[in-house]
């Protein structure tokens, strides 16, 4: 097979018209979500589950097993005794770590290679694929087919290395263009990206991230809380198939509406949860306060909503704290009260594990707590 040549940006024989219906729908969808997200109070904090669950969908896309509680209780500091297990934990949260950068950069400076270069730098830190040019443009050809098949045998080849730079730099000025529609440009972004694929690994991972990130830049959402792999997790066939076909005919136009019912689906959906999730907080913290009669109540509640599975030591040197006898107090009321749950009681010098299980079991949507 010949490397891929991709349609030079911007796409020259687009069929705007047969977008008009659904391309209205996800602004809608989009706008919905924008003006719950301007609702919500450090939407960091309060949305940071939704973020942990995109990074685990995401990653599983590419074949990582581990699941979002997997995650929440990695990070209260419980051991992972499975090896496998373990390492797509850590993937997982260098996915949050490295979107995370990537919000940051956009404070500092419009996005760019380098900030695309510094990203995925973070994401193969110490994982699997760190060894696979971590941080760097590829200079070598790839493909994508079945292990161990041969170039021959591929099912995509992408573009040569040799015209990567040029690819990828008119790739980065299409990003910061203007289209008649940010959706249908953002779907083309990503499209492009895919095929381009200008790492060795983490191409999936890392065009999944800049979805939020050019919503966010373009201004089209007021916080960057989009996750879109959900709908690409349980699309997954047709996800790989539709971005594999770009280059044939007609193979743009079916790759931008299923970007956009994609858009449409997963907004209408995240403007929901998100919904759930400030309901669900404001039921709580009146109840915390009339449970525990205390100030302290709400940075607790706070703390929580962050990092849903927690240790009780966790909370010890947390800003606006009180003393470590106060913050027991409060937790024991908030366990007995039935709001928190005890995953691992403490003994000795280890700390107990408690779950907020009602924010945990609104993320899955089901109750795994």
């Amino acid at each position: 097979m010949q490397p891929f040549v991709p349609e030079e940006l911007p796409l020259k024989n687009i069929n705007w018209a047969s977008f008009i219906s659904i391309m209205g729908k996800a602004n809608r969808a989009v706008a919905n979500l924008n003006g719950v997200l301007y609702g919500i109070p450090n939407p960091a904090i309060l949305l940071s589950p939704m973020t942990t669950q995109e990074a685990v969908l995401s990653s599983k896309i590419e074949g990582t097993q581990a699941d979002f509680q997997d995650v929440l209780k990695f990070d209260a500091g419980e051991t992972v005794e499975e090896e496998s297990r373990k390492q797509d934990i850590h993937e997982i949260r260098n996915y949050r770590k490295a979107l995370s950068r990537g919000i940051k950069l956009l404070e500092e400076k419009p996005f760019c290679l380098n900030s695309l270069l510094e990203m995925h730098g973070i994401l193969l830190d110490s994982v699997r694929g760190s060894d696979k040019g971590r941080g760097y443009f590829r200079t070598i050809q790839n493909w994508i087919g079945t292990p161990d098949t041969p170039l021959k045998e591929a099912m995509f080849v992408p573009p040569a290395p040799m015209y990567l730079m040029d690819y990828l730099s008119a790739w980065e000025k299409y990003y910061h263009a203007e289209e008649p529609d940010p959706l249908v440009q953002l779907a083309i972004v990503h499209g492009q990206f895919e095929i381009i694929h200008p790492f060795i690994d983490g191409n999936g991972r890392m065009g999944r991230m800049i979805i939020p990130l050019f919503l966010y830049e373009k201004k089209l959402l007021s916080h960057p809380c989009f996750y879109l792999s959900a709908y690409f997790e349980a699309h997954r066939d047709e996800y790989v198939m539709k971005l594999r076909a770009i280059g044939n005919p007609g193979a743009w136009t079916d790759w931008i509406l299923f970007f956009l019912t994609a858009i449409a689906t997963q907004a209408e959906q995240n403007s929901n949860r998100a919904k759930a999730i400030q309901d669900l907080y404001e039921k709580l913290k009146a109840k915390m306060i009339d449970i525990t009669h205390s100030q302290y109540a709400i940075p607790i509640l706070d703390r929580m909503f962050e990092r849903p599975v927690s240790r009780s030591s966790d909370f010890f040197d947390q800003p606006n704290m009180p003393s470590i006898p106060m913050v027991m107090t409060i937790l024991g009321k908030l366990k007995k009260h039935g709001i928190l749950k005890s995953l691992r009681q403490g003994s000795g010098r280890r700390a107990q594990i408690l779950v907020l299980a009602e924010l945990v079991n609104l993320c899955e949507g089901k109750e795994i707590f």
